[in-house]
């Protein structure tokens, strides 16, 4: 069984500013980055194709397999940044941003989700997905491929940001069966800096 885990495009958005299930649009850039994608994906056998409802991700799906039909699930959506949600990453209070910086697996965001709650949905939807045994892609977006990366190669949630570096448009395949999982980085080209924290850290 082989899944491929795909990153979203780069999306429509201001650096330095937060976004999680804010349905933003994809960048001038989406046809040459959809471009690189394909050539990482094979050519038939993949049997079904989920998806993040959201357009980032909605979008490449169609595009990246037009002869699918799309399964879309809200549990494939990034972290809910709730109140935080457009609001430029320095332009949030620090009385609120430090609780969820000094732990963000824990703490909720306000009016939204902690890392933990991303977490349990997403590998709930990665279990039925897996459970299925077909070859299958998920296009989703960065906190939800480490999420599934933690949950198969059992790392502790507060270090997979720095163990799992993806960037936008990555290619992730996962071979195996359950319990014996194995995954490899086929695409993964960092074409500019992300900003999703605070200048300051």
């Amino acid at each position: 069984m082989e899944i491929y885990l795909i990153r979203h495009t780069k999306p429509d958005v201001a650096k330095g500013v937060c976004y999680g299930q804010t349905d933003l649009d994809v960048a001038d850039s989406f046809a040459a980055e959809a471009a690189a994608i394909r050539q990482y994906l094979p050519a038939d056998g993949i049997a079904e194709v989920h998806s993040s409802p959201l357009r980032r991700c909605s979008q490449l799906a169609q595009h990246l397999f037009p002869a699918h039909p799309i399964a879309f699930h809200d549990h494939l959506m990034e972290i809910n940044c709730g109140e935080w949600e457009m609001q430029r990453w320095d332009d949030i209070p620090a009385a609120e941003l430090q609780p969820w910086m000094d732990d963000f697996v824990q703490v909720t965001i306000p009016g939204g989700e902690s890392y933990t709650d991303l977490y349990q949905r997403v590998t709930e939807r990665f279990a039925y997905v897996l459970a299925g045994g077909r070859n299958a892609a998920i296009v989703a977006h960065g906190g939800v491929i480490r999420s599934i990366l933690a949950y198969i190669t059992g790392t502790a949630l507060v270090d997979s940001f720095t163990i799992f570096t993806l960037h936008y448009g990555c290619v992730v395949r996962i071979t195996g069966e359950a319990g014996n999982l194995v995954h490899e980085v086929l695409h993964n080209v960092a074409t500019e800096a992300e900003t999703h924290k605070p200048s300051q850290y």
